[in-house]
């Protein structure tokens, strides 16, 4: 019998088999917790990446679109004629209206305002508070929404309203309003070829919101800052349109007190209890043209 077929010999080997077998199994168990570990820890990478995206994607969630406005906000947009006399020019300017001397703007035998801009437009937002302060002094709107502008433009998400859905009757002019676009800058309403013609005409090359065309006689862009609007809600804002000392008023009213004078420009001074109260006759005397 040989040295390596002797009992005690393959009793070793056997032996040293069995711990070099346990020791691969260990070692096996060793790279699969390894392998484990790094997979576990990639996922955890990855988790923190999708929940930044998740994260931005949340914050850059699109606008709200209209939404009905809060109790008595719109009836706020009604100011008492001593709120008016009292705010003046406020912290507008007759510089802001420019005169133009194209042929009448009409609609229906009636004298027109026309006014184009876009829900997303902070300085679109400002100018609504103030045309539809004017406005309501000539006719009524039915029920008006609220949005907010754009969370990404300067002054943003400005609470204010929208004319889109909105009708206006009056005695005395047509108002015709065009949200051009929604608060997620897709088109909402288009400008007819007319409008867009105006639009080019006066305010070359006919892209820049707010456009406000006062029967042809007079335009507007922006009237006052949207500074003064910034951080309020809709309440409030229509809360402070009835306050004179307040900076939304000196802004807004004034601004709607120097559209008054000049819808009344148009409309021939009617109605007589709006375009004679002050301080309209003022204020047109200091209009151009």
């Amino acid at each position: 019998m040989s040295k390596g077929e002797r009992p005690g010999s393959r009793s070793a080997r056997a032996r040293i088999a069995a711990q070099q077998a346990d020791q691969r199994r260990k070692d096996q168990r060793r790279r699969m917790f390894a392998v484990g570990g790094v997979t576990i820890a990639l996922l955890a990478v990855i988790g923190i990446i999708v929940g930044a995206l998740v994260s931005h994607s949340s914050s850059a969630t699109p606008s709200a679109g209209p939404q009905p406005l809060p109790a008595g906000v719109q009836a706020d947009l009604t100011v008492p004629a001593s709120t008016f006399a009292a705010v003046g020019i406020g912290s507008s300017s007759t510089q802001y209206l420019k005169h133009v001397t194209g042929s009448a703007l009409t609609s229906g035998g009636k004298p027109e305002m026309l006014y184009i801009g876009a829900e997303w437009c902070p300085y679109c937002g400002a100018e609504r508070w103030a045309m539809a302060t004017a406005l309501s002094r000539f006719g009524s709107f039915s029920p008006l929404k609220g949005v907010h502008s754009s969370s990404s433009d300067v002054y943003p998400n400005t609470a204010t309203l929208t004319f889109y859905g909105a009708t206006y009757t009056s005695k005395y002019l047509v108002f015709t309003p065009v949200e051009n676009e929604d608060v997620n800058h897709n088109l909402l309403v288009p400008t007819t070829s007319a409008q867009q013609a105006l639009w080019a005409k006066y305010d070359p090359p006919g892209d820049t919101y707010p456009f406000i065309d006062i029967g042809n006689r007079y335009i507007a862009g922006v009237t006052y800052n949207p500074q003064v609007l910034q951080g309020l809600s809709w309440s409030q804002i229509a809360s402070d349109l009835h306050n004179p000392s307040s900076a939304v008023a000196q802004g807004a009213i004034g601004s709607a007190n120097l559209m008054t004078a000049a819808i009344c420009k148009i409309t021939g001074n009617a109605p007589a209890s709006v375009c004679t109260a002050a301080p309209i006759p003022a204020l047109q005397a200091q209009l151009p043209g």
